[in-house]
């Protein structure tokens, strides 16, 4: 071997030659960029070669373009390039179903909600149910549940079901309470309908939405498809080629399934069945299921309900009203439902939001984890954390998975609920991250925004996208930009046992990656929410390019 070609086997990223004199022939070539590999060292290249959907050199842009040829080449004229972002925790399938309801967020007024309803109406006439989801009371002046009377006044004759923000609560009207067979007050475990007077007001939390909800028609299959399609779109263009679908029911993981092997989806989707007696004893059975961009191998627990709507289980009762939530589900039957996923291959994803929430699973995770493990249990949200209990997601290796945009949002309240000495356990992001090394980011769309930039801003900066507070909300639980980005990529891979496959730029990774207009990495904190997405590649293949 000649000493040229030594060189050229030395490179620094790890670059293979063939043939001293011959450019090894690849499918895509990007140089002249600035990307941001997410390796263990956070290193930075210039260029990258990619054959047959995975990276297979990176280093500067001399180095790759003297020793390939592409069938594509991309200069990427200074641009930053980063791994594929992941959205650790999103409801994909949930999001794309909002695409066939009433867009509610935002709304300043049950009023708005209400106008919002009649436009609906009259775009889609022919609907037997009027959906809608994403109205939050703590928008409106009043801070109060709404109550039905102004839907059953404009709606009377066709049932409508509206979900709050968070999913944890939804308000009916009276046709809809009627076809569920509410029609006096009843008593729900894990849940709520309210009722004032003797008067049921249509509103029902956590468990007590079931009762609606399993009345409403499902979506077709041919529906829910081109729903998906569109769901798909809008993840492309904001630069997920990732989201981990949280809370799935066994028909819809299904028809996922027969979208990924005709080839009809092309984001790639960890799903997460929903935890029920059904979807265990199924999935239980046939074992971890993991193809090329479709895997089912999480199950999703639901200890308690949301802040927002005072669903959470608390230590403590609320601050601003004498209750201190509740949980989903008996301790027992939670402790029994967490046995049984510890004696299989399966990861678990428990969400909980309230500090007495968390402890349970966090001592019910310890009983049958025992110690230090490698199963990758987490905790979606832990939200609200005793001060005692943030060193149980070390010594029982518990990752963290959490929605820095959930802080933002919700900081505007959170200290009415909470107090001021409990509120300074809770979104204690850089608090969770010194004790585990790492979190896995989401968004928990629909929920909160789709972009992952947005999440990006507010785990680094603390604050709205009107830069509000000044100073940041609980600024001491900022995490780094570098702690930032590998959360959204390297760290939510791990999180999920995929850090062999992605969440990086290195050699023998899949190519999945996405070019932004400005670097996120120095780009003033103000500017962040706007940057925008310039391609999206999945194994190397764009499925989103900006004009």
């Amino acid at each position: 071997m000649t000493r040229s070609c030594v060189g050229h086997l030395l490179l620094a990223a790890a670059i293979a030659t063939t043939s001293c004199d011959r450019p090894k022939q690849v499918d895509l070539i990007v140089y002249n960029a600035l990307v941001y590999t997410v390796d263990s060292a956070f290193s930075t290249a210039e260029a990258f070669a990619v054959q047959n959907g995975r990276f297979i050199a990176v280093g500067t842009s001399t180095e790759i373009q003297a020793n390939y040829k592409a069938t594509e080449t991309i200069d990427a004229h200074g641009k930053p390039i980063y791994p594929g972002f992941y959205d650790a925790h999103a409801h994909f399938t949930g999001f794309a179903q909002t695409f066939g309801q009433a867009d509610l967020t935002g709304a300043k007024s049950f009023e708005e909600v209400v106008d919002r309803l009649k436009a609906f109406r009259t775009e889609y006439p022919n609907t037997t149910w009027i959906r809608g989801r994403g109205w939050d009371q703590n928008l409106w002046a009043s801070k109060a549940f709404p109550d039905r009377k102004k839907l059953d006044e404009v709606f009377p004759n066709i049932p409508v079901y509206l979900v709050r923000i968070d999913g944890h609560a939804a308000i009916a009207n009276g046709r809809a309470l009627k076809l569920a067979g509410i029609q006096s007050p009843m008593t729900v475990a894990g849940g709520i309908i309210e009722v004032k007077n003797s008067r049921l007001t249509g509103m029902l939390v956590d468990n007590a939405m079931g009762l609606v909800a399993s009345k409403i028609p499902e979506y077709t299959a041919s529906d829910l498809t081109q729903m998906l399609h569109q769901a798909e779109a809008a993840c492309f263009a904001v630069g997920l080629t990732t989201v981990s679908d949280a809370g799935l029911n066994q028909r819809n993981i299904e028809l996922l399934d027969s979208l990924y092997l005709t080839g009809t989806l092309h984001i790639r989707n960890h799903a997460m069945a929903g935890l029920s007696e059904k979807n265990l004893r199924h999935y239980l059975a046939k074992g971890p299921y993991v193809s090329e961009r479709f895997t089912v191998r999480t199950f999703k627990l639901f200890a308690d309900g949301a802040l927002g709507s005072r669903g959470a289980c608390l230590l403590e009762p609320y601050t601003d009203v004498p209750t201190s939530g509740f949980l989903l589900s008996s301790i027992a039957a939670i402790d029994s439902a967490i046995a049984r996923v510890a004696a299989s291959d399966f990861q678990l994803a428990t969400h909980a939001i309230g500090d007495s929430a968390n402890r349970l699973i966090l001592n019910t995770y310890g009983k049958y984890l025992q110690g230090k493990n490698n199963r990758r249990w987490s905790i979606e949200h832990a939200q609200v954390i005793a001060p005692q209990d943030f060193e149980k997601f070390e010594t029982y290796n518990i990752i963290p998975s959490v929605q820095p945009t959930h802080a933002t949002s919700d900081m505007y309240w959170a200290t009415d609920r909470l107090g001021p000495e409990r509120i300074k356990g809770a979104y204690a992001y850089q608090q969770l991250l010194s004790k585990t090394g790492l979190l896995a980011l989401g968004s928990d769309f629909p929920v909160e925004h789709i972009n992952p930039l947005y999440g990006f801003h507010a785990a680094i900066a603390r604050v709205d996208q009107n830069g509000y507070p000044n100073g940041g909300f609980q600024p001491e639980n900022a995490i780094s930009r570098e702690a930032a980005l590998r959360g959204m990529t390297s760290w939510a891979a791990y999180a999920k046992f995929e850090e062999d496959k992605r969440g990086s730029i290195e050699v023998g990774k899949k190519a999945d990656f996405v070019m932004l207009a400005t670097d996120i990495m120095t780009a003033p904190e103000e500017s962040l929410r706007g940057i925008d997405v310039l391609r999206t590649a999945i194994n190397g293949e764009t499925v989103y390019r900006r004009d």
